[in-house]
């Protein structure tokens, strides 16, 4: 089965931060505090997919007040930090939210995301991800980490599930632009 089809089913997406949503790197001021860059066009690739009615959820194994930040200017509600068994993670959320594996997506990065990656019933990663995550992805961004891998596969999933066009018309018509220009 090809990624489109298995993104097809998708009806809620979960991402791993540092890695994916973050080029990966950490960075700390000279007091110590966590900054991280995300990327504006991830973003809006996000918030196109929940507004097409797909449920958003962040697993990470860090815990950080600035995901917490991001999240709750993206809408969304459902992170979960400091989380070391991604899976188990993700068979709970799935349960509270009615759920099953088939319906749900994942995108990590390395070898933490591997069992939830495995678990789900579409998987993405970024290009330099882990050899073991990229081998059990069912799509890999060529877009990098932290730079459009997100929305990559947020445009994959809206893309398979026939909702593309009009994910992007919502922005577009405001404007009086087509996307045949």
């Amino acid at each position: 089965m090809s990624a489109l089809e298995k993104a097809a089913d998708i009806r809620l997406m979960g991402f791993d931060v540092d890695g994916v949503m973050t080029d990966g790197r950490l960075y700390f001021s000279p007091r110590g505090d966590e900054m991280k860059a995300f990327f504006t066009r991830d973003g809006l690739g996000l918030k196109m997919l929940e507004r097409s009615g797909i449920r958003l959820a962040i697993i990470t194994g860090r815990t950080s007040e600035i995901v917490a930040q991001r999240a709750a200017n993206l809408g969304i509600g459902l992170v979960l930090q400091g989380v070391d068994d991604k899976r188990a993670a993700m068979a709970a959320l799935l349960a509270r939210e009615g759920l099953e594996f088939a319906q749900a997506g994942y995108m990590g990065d390395d070898v933490v995301d591997v069992s939830v990656m495995s678990a789900c019933g579409f998987a993405a990663t970024v290009a330099d991800a882990h050899a073991l995550a990229r081998r059990q992805a069912d799509y890999v961004a060529q877009a990098p980490a932290g730079a459009g891998a997100v929305r990559e596969v947020c445009e994959l999933i809206l893309r398979a599930q026939g909702k593309l066009d009009s994910a992007l018309a919502h922005y577009l018509a405001s404007r009086g632009d087509s996307l045949r220009s």
